[in-house]
């Protein structure tokens, strides 16, 4: 299987349990992996037979922006589940790094892999 992917997607949303943290946007940065069968778009060289990272990358910015989570395990999730469920990716792999959440630490955040690859 072939893998689309996005790095280093930066978006600005509430998460987090301390009371600064709804009332202050901070920085979640994505980096997701999309199995997706590319060899009819090589074929063809048409967009229409592959996974518009663009129309990804928006829906997620959306959500993400509009999202108010407590928890990282949440949002994750829940990201996931729409690009599993709304564009037809038979498996995905997201990194969410929820950068300054620890003192000392520059990265922190959950990997995790949905759906079979």
């Amino acid at each position: 299987m072939d893998i689309i992917f996005l790095g280093g997607l930066e978006i600005e949303t509430i998460i987090g349990i301390y009371d600064w943290e709804r009332e202050t946007k901070q920085t979640v940065v994505l980096d997701i992996e999309m199995a997706f069968d590319i060899q009819k778009a090589a074929e063809t060289d048409d967009i229409q037979f592959t996974l518009d990272y663009k129309t990804v990358s928006k829906r997620i910015i959306g959500f993400v922006e509009s999202s108010q989570f407590f928890l990282v395990e949440k949002l994750i999730t829940e990201i996931a589940n729409i690009i599993l469920n709304e564009f037809e990716v038979p498996w995905v792999k997201i990194s969410l790094n929820k950068k300054g959440a620890i003192r000392g630490a520059s990265d922190v955040g959950i990997i995790i892999e949905r759906g079979e690859r």
